[in-house]
């Protein structure tokens, strides 16, 4: 289990943007995972079923805050190293996590997932215990949103297309 803590915290930093508020929820996580190691499938692969606890301990906490808070990435304790990556240009990477922030949850945690953590399409959707063809729509369009935020656009959401009710 020690080998998957640094993907878990990896993972956990991308969740909340935050060093301090990742160390706990990477706490939490394997607290979780040594108090329930009995239910654990040998058969799984652990990073899959720790990163899936620590999922749900995130979505425990924002249900429990029950309000989003948005960050600015100028505010970030670590600055622009905070989500270590390919990106060697800092004003680049800041606005790699300025657009990461803004993305809705559900399109942030599978495009991590996949690209971050390199966990395939089934694993994710393992982990977020969701379909694997809403893993990929997910993927799809915060891919799309990405771009567009990173291209100085705003991602067109939901609420600004012209919808029709159907009665």
């Amino acid at each position: 289990m020690l080998s998957t803590i640094p993907r878990l915290r990896r993972y956990a930093r991308s969740l909340v943007f935050d060093a301090s508020a990742a160390d706990d929820l990477v706490q939490t996580a394997l607290e979780r995972a040594l108090a329930h190691w009995h239910q654990f499938d040998q058969r799984r692969d652990i990073l899959v079923w720790v990163i899936s606890i620590a999922h749900n301990a995130h979505m425990d906490e924002r249900r429990r805050r029950s309000h989003l808070v948005s960050v600015d990435p100028s505010e970030l304790q670590d600055g622009p190293d905070s989500i270590a990556g390919p990106v060697s240009d800092p004003g680049l990477r800041m606005d790699l996590i300025a657009a990461l922030s803004r993305l809705p949850v559900e399109q942030r945690e599978p495009l991590l997932l996949v690209t971050l953590e390199q966990l395939s399409y089934a694993e994710v959707a393992d982990v977020l215990r969701i379909p694997i063809g809403t893993v990929m729509s997910r993927i799809s369009r915060g891919r799309a949103a990405l771009r567009a935020l990173l291209d100085g656009h705003a991602p067109s959401t939901p609420a600004a297309r012209s919808l029709r009710r159907v009665v």
